[in-house]
């Protein structure tokens, strides 16, 4: 009997060690999720040489999945970033809705940017727009600000190729096209739930403005002028190119899912080695449908800067996700000692007696990670390492719907633990932390209950 709780005390003594080392001490998490792999390997029933040989096995196969892909999407990115792609489609966006619909405009924006540019660079980049609209268009700061940062927020937390998102499809070993199309379908419900929040708060702060909102603030000409000459004169994109290199990928990505489910029906058995599906089997593959849409952006966005320049912004993209790729590395040597130790199989079958749906696990440990945390990547990606080889031994389980769960949870109630919560309040000139949990911390948990609500639907549906 001793035998049997003996890795699943381990595993839980792994946990606490990670948690207190990257809250306590200097260790940096991905020293610390090393760690605890070693402890709960140990703990597990693994010797010493194994859990050295299965953590390495573990970190390469997960980097091998979906390192290419965080590459390749940070760069695309990075080129949409300071090519001025961005704030054509916000401007475009606010011109099509019209007045006094600025709210979505700025929300839809955000879903759409926050998919390849990381979420801070994101609201750094489009504030602006915030404060000029507020100030023309005489509209309450908050609404327009929470409305922007709630698009960004959701589809980075869940739709690839962020990093933690496609961390995740690597370590429950689901195929990134699946997890996109059900990532931008379970966010839409999400943003739409913090912009309505957001039309709330114009009714509970009336008079709420930027104390840098006066007579002299910018309106949105200026706002373009400004941009344009920071970028050395240099015009925005078109809507067209502004929006190719984030749709091709998509719709590329998408095609190959759709075929693969066609493939799997009667009508079309048997003809996997058609000139049409080898086609878009290829295309459609994360890695190539990246890089397409890498070389859209460099040809399209920016055809007559330098090439040292556009080396340099590329270069800049990829020093973003150094640090996330060997987090998601270690998050998938910790998910592969436990799938090879005992533990796996031990809290897999004490789970599937429990009287709450399995893919609810992930959901529970990314949330209670993110609480006491802050990180949303770190906190997916250690949810995904803990839970996947767990759950993967109970019958009847959607791997998909579990990942989505994972990445969902950690939506829960930012606050003064997690960057973008400073981000968000700072820009806004709001420091009263009452006011901050009203502004920023609440709507981010109405989309996570809506977000459970979808997965919910999503597992009853699969």
């Amino acid at each position: 009997m001793i035998e049997f709780y003996i890795p699943i005390i381990g595993l839980g003594v792994a946990v606490f060690t990670l948690i207190f080392l990257v809250l306590r001490t200097r260790i940096h998490v991905l020293l610390a999720m090393l760690i605890a792999a070693i402890i709960a390997g140990i703990s597990g029933g693994l010797t010493m040489s194994n859990v050295v040989e299965v953590i390495t096995k573990g970190f390469g196969s997960t980097l091998g999945s979906i390192g290419i892909v965080i590459g390749l999407g940070s760069m695309m990115g990075r080129i949409l970033e300071v090519s001025g792609a961005t704030e054509r489609i916000a401007y475009s966006l606010i011109k099509w809705l019209g007045k006094r619909r600025e709210e979505w405009a700025l929300a839809i924006t955000g879903y759409i940017v926050s998919i390849p540019i990381f979420v801070n660079s994101a609201f750094v980049i489009l504030y602006p727009l915030v404060k000029a609209l507020a100030k023309k268009g005489k509209r309450n700061t908050l609404t327009l600000g929470v409305s922007l940062a709630g698009g960004l927020v959701v589809t980075h937390h869940i739709v690839p190729p962020t990093p933690g998102p496609l961390g995740v499809a690597g370590i429950f070993g689901v195929s990134i096209g699946s997890m996109m199309l059900a990532g931008m379908i379970l966010a839409v419900p999400c943003v739409i739930g913090i912009t309505l929040y957001a039309k709330w708060l114009e009714t509970k702060y009336p008079e709420y403005q930027l104390a840098d909102i006066d007579e002299n603030s910018e309106d949105l000409q200026q706002v373009h002028q400004r941009y344009m000459e920071e970028k050395s004169n240099k015009l925005l994109p078109s809507l067209f190119l502004s929006l190719q290199p984030i749709v091709v990928p998509i719709v590329l990505i998408l095609i190959n899912v759709i075929n693969g489910m066609l493939l799997r029906s009667e009508a079309f058995a048997g003809k996997e080695n058609c000139f049409y599906f080898q086609t878009f089997n290829f295309l459609g593959s994360p890695i190539i449908a990246l890089a397409i849409s890498v070389l859209l952006a460099i040809y399209t966005l920016m055809p007559k800067v330098s090439k040292h320049e556009v080396i340099e912004h590329l270069e800049a993209g990829l020093k973003t996700v150094g640090i996330i790729l060997l987090v998601s590395g270690a998050g998938g040597a910790l998910g592969a000692v436990l799938n090879e130790s005992s533990t796996g199989t031990i809290l897999a079958q004490y789970i599937a007696s429990l009287p709450i749906t399995p893919v609810l696990i992930p959901f529970i440990i990314a949330t209670l990670i993110r609480i006491i945390q802050g990180s949303g990547t770190v906190a997916m990606i250690t949810a995904a390492s803990i839970s996947a080889p767990v759950i993967k031994h109970i019958p009847d389980i959607n791997m998909l719907v579990a990942a989505q769960a994972a990445m969902i949870g950690t939506l829960f109630f930012s606050y003064f633990n997690d960057c973008f919560f400073w981000v968000v309040n700072r820009m806004m000139g709001i420091k009263d932390a009452r006011q901050q949990v009203i502004v920023w911390s609440i709507p981010t948990t109405i989309a996570w209950g809506i977000g459970l609500c979808g997965v919910l639907l999503l597992n009853l549906v699969m």
